[in-house]
């Protein structure tokens, strides 16, 4: 998922979507230390997505507070 994606969608959304993305983490790490997994070039790409999204969740949040503070 790209970051505009993630600009794209809601703060209630990004955090579904990183709740999902964070399980299927887990999913796929446990399958790599069971010699299950096929494709672990998977696990870098979910990392990525995650921490994509926790910059435009901390963005969002610091946004909301900016604009709560010159409200005053």
């Amino acid at each position: 998922m790209t970051a505009k994606e993630i600009r794209d969608l809601s703060e209630g959304e990004i955090n579904v979507k990183l709740r999902d993305t964070r399980n299927e983490l887990l999913q796929l790490r446990l399958k790599k230390h069971t010699g299950q997994i096929e494709k672990p070039h998977i696990i870098r790409i979910l990392c990525k997505s995650i921490a994509r999204m926790e910059t435009v969740l901390t963005q969002k949040k610091s946004k909301k507070a900016i604009a709560r503070l010159s409200a005053r």
